[in-house]
C-alpha cells in the first residue's frame, strides 16, 4: 500500500485559517480521498500542520459549511461525497436584494429549460403529463379569481423536467424560487396578469402533449419573457423611489 501524501506546515497569519483549509483540501485531493474516507485525528492534523488544534477545528467547521467534510461525534472527521447542495442551499440568501442577480438567474434557467425541453418531452411518462394538466387546471382556477399561484408554478416546472432524473436541474429550479421569494421581501414582484401566466403554462402543456419541441421551446421562452417583465417593473419602481 502506498504511503499517503504528507501534510506540510501552513503559512502563518494574516489568514491562517484559510491556509489550514487550503492544506486540508490539498491533502484530500493529493490522497484521492473519497466520500466516507476519514481524515487524521484533529490533534495529529494540528501537529503535522504546525498550528493549534483550534485553528484546525475552525478550518474543519468552514469546510463542513461548504459540504466537503462531516464530523461524526465520537468517531472523527470524514470526507463527504461531492455535492453542490451546500452551495445551492446558501445561494438564494445572497441574491434577494439584487434585482440584477434575479435577472441573471432567470436567464440561466431560461437557457437550461429551453435547451433541455426536448429531452424532457422524449422521456416524459404519461402520468407526468396528466399531473401537468392537473396543475394548469389549478392555475386556471386561481387566475379566474385574480390570484397568483406561485406554488403551482414551482410544481409545474419540477414535474416538467422530472423525467430527466437530473437532480441538479431540479435544485437550480428551486434556487430560482427561493431567490424570487426573498426578492419579494424587498421589491414588488406580484404577478400583474395571472390569466396570461396560466395561458403560458397551458400552451406549454399543449405543445408537450403534441411532442412539438420547437413550440414548447418557444412557449417557455415567452413565459420567461413575462417573468422578465415583472422584474423590469420592479426595477422601474425601485428607480422612481431612489
Amino acid at each position: 500500500m502506498s504511503q499517503p501524501h504528507a501534510l506540510r506546515p501552513v503559512a502563518r497569519p494574516p489568514l491562517l485559517h484559510v491556509s489550514v483549509q487550503d492544506s486540508l483540501k490539498r491533502f484530500i485531493a493529493d490522497n484521492a480521498l473519497a466520500g466516507g474516507d476519514p481524515l487524521p485525528a484533529e490533534g495529529d492534523l494540528a501537529r503535522r500542520l504546525g498550528v493549534s488544534r483550534n485553528s484546525v477545528r475552525e478550518a474543519i467547521k468552514a469546510l463542513e459549511s461548504l459540504g466537503m467534510l462531516e464530523t461524526r461525534r465520537g468517531i472523527g472527521v470524514f470526507v463527504r461525497a461531492f455535492s453542490l447542495d451546500a452551495l445551492i442551499d446558501n445561494l438564494p440568501y445572497g441574491l434577494g436584494r439584487s434585482l440584477r442577480d434575479i435577472e441573471e438567474i432567470i436567464e440561466i434557467r431560461r437557457t437550461l429549460e429551453t435547451a433541455m425541453i426536448g429531452q424532457a418531452i422524449e422521456r416524459m411518462p404519461p402520468e407526468d403529463l396528466r399531473e401537468l394538466r392537473a396543475i394548469t387546471e389549478a392555475m386556471r382556477r386561481h387566475a379566474e379569481r385574480g390570484e397568483s399561484f406561485a406554488d403551482e408554478d414551482q410544481r409545474f416546472h419540477g414535474v416538467l423536467f422530472r423525467g430527466l432524473d437530473n437532480r441538479m436541474l431540479i435544485r437550480l429550479i428551486e434556487v430560482f424560487w427561493l431567490a424570487f421569494d426573498r426578492a419579494a421581501d424587498f421589491f414588488n414582484t406580484d404577478n400583474p396578469d395571472p390569466m396570461q401566466t396560466w395561458r403560458d403554462h397551458d400552451a406549454i402543456v399543449a405543445a408537450v402533449a403534441r411532442k412539438d419541441v420547437e413550440e414548447a421551446r418557444e412557449r417557455l421562452a415567452l413565459h420567461y419573457h413575462g417573468i422578465g417583465n415583472v422584474i423590469a417593473a420592479a426595477r422601474a419602481a425601485q428607480a422612481e423611489q431612489s
